[in-house]
């Protein structure tokens, strides 16, 4: 640390204030008169190795406050979630209406195509095999006719 530092506080020192120098030379823009609002405070601060530090004050920059949100309402939530689940509700019922006609559709079709299939197949069996159909064979011209006494 510093000598001045050793636990001893050091005699007071003349604090001198310095005043900032005018610029003599030109500027390269043309000056504008200008008031000030106020003249800012020329504050000077010793080190502890004994330098005078001057400069002006500056406040600390404030950042511009944020724009409050507006409080939504627990009935304007409520309302809105209500809202969703409604139509989600609606989607699904729509959904299963539409499950429940397809699946209809369906089953009349397996019953139509069996209903074919069945009947082709009963289809077939009284028109197929026209060679030999059931039932007895009558031979007319060998046959006795007891009514009418005719005898062959």
């Amino acid at each position: 640390m510093y000598p001045e530092h050793s636990g001893h506080l050091p005699a007071e020192r003349a604090v001198t204030v310095h005043q900032p120098t005018p610029i003599t030379h030109p500027p390269a823009a043309p000056l504008v008169p200008m008031q000030p609002g106020s003249v800012p405070t020329v504050a000077s601060v010793v080190l502890p190795d004994g330098r005078v530090v001057t400069g002006y004050a500056i406040s600390p920059m404030q950042s511009e406050p944020l724009a409050a949100k507006p409080a939504v309402s627990r009935s304007a939530v409520n309302v809105a979630l209500g809202g969703v689940g409604f139509l989600a509700v609606c989607g699904g019922l729509l959904l299963l209406t539409s499950f429940i006609a397809a699946l209809t559709a369906f089953i009349t079709q397996l019953i139509t195509l069996a209903a074919v299939i069945f009947g082709g197949w009963i289809a077939v069996q009284i028109l197929g095999a026209s060679g030999h159909r059931g039932g007895t064979t009558v031979n007319i011209r060998k046959a006795v006719i007891k009514r009418n006494h005719f005898h062959g």
